[in-house]
């Protein structure tokens, strides 16, 4: 299944970009072995719940229209960094609350010159609240693991308005919409549509993308202090 997967890349976007995502795979899951990025450990599984879920955004118009990304909650790198390195006219913000793992992106993206990244060290609360990011992002997308109200509070306040949220969501995602209809709107956004990805292939791990567009000016006082989305979610 590799190198079909490997083939279909390199089809789509070159040897040069196909390389550097297979070497960006190869760094992780040797790291793995020392801190805890990722539960997946073999290479098949790699590229298809990493590498070709995280291109998924590839196809949307509103994606390749966006200049700036953030990438909340990035992990070890996903979708941050396969997206950096297709689309090396953008630029990527890359949060994430845990220093350490950012750490080891910042070396293996240095290896790999991939210099159209900005690795951020910081919460999702506190990068809302501040001027240098809040409602600047073109584009804000998500692979964390949190229901999409919480998700929705912390990332709709970095989107500019007509920008977009695009969180990556599997099985009920039209459902975790429903409970979240009204924490989106009140933080200024408007479901656009729920996209599946139309891949000629049969590997890719299931999400879907919801994507939400920015139709409002988020309130000031969202995203609240750290903690208070997850333990008390906009209902």
């Amino acid at each position: 299944m590799k190198d079909v997967i490997i083939s279909e890349l390199k089809q789509k976007y070159g040897e040069e970009m196909t390389a550097k995502m297979f070497a960006y795979m190869g760094k992780i899951l040797a790291a793995n072995e020392h801190i805890n990025l990722t539960a997946v450990r073999e290479e098949d599984e790699f590229l298809e719940k990493h590498i070709l879920d995280s291109l998924t955004c590839n196809d949307c118009d509103e994606f390749k229209a966006a200049e700036v990304v953030v990438d909340m909650g990035t992990g070890g790198g996903f979708p941050g960094i396969p997206l950096a390195i297709t689309n090396p006219d953008k630029t990527f913000v890359l949060a994430d609350s845990l220093n350490k793992r950012l750490k080891i992106i910042e070396q293996f993206a240095a290896e790999l010159c991939i210099d159209n990244i900005e690795l951020l060290h910081i919460r999702a609360e506190d990068m809302g609240q501040n001027p240098a990011y809040r409602e600047k992002a073109d584009i804000c997308v998500s692979r964390a693991v949190a229901s999409l109200d919480v998700l929705s509070e912390l990332c709709l306040p970095l989107v500019r308005k007509g920008g977009y949220f695009i969180s990556y969501k599997g099985d009920g995602a039209e459902d975790e919409f429903d409970v979240a209809k009204r924490a989106i709107s009140i933080l200024g956004g408007k479901l656009d549509r729920i996209e599946k990805p139309s891949l000629k292939n049969a590997y890719i791990s299931g999400h879907c993308l919801l994507l939400v567009k920015k139709v409002a000016h988020t309130p000031k006082r969202f995203p609240r202090k750290a903690g208070a989305a997850k333990k008390s979610p906009i209902r």
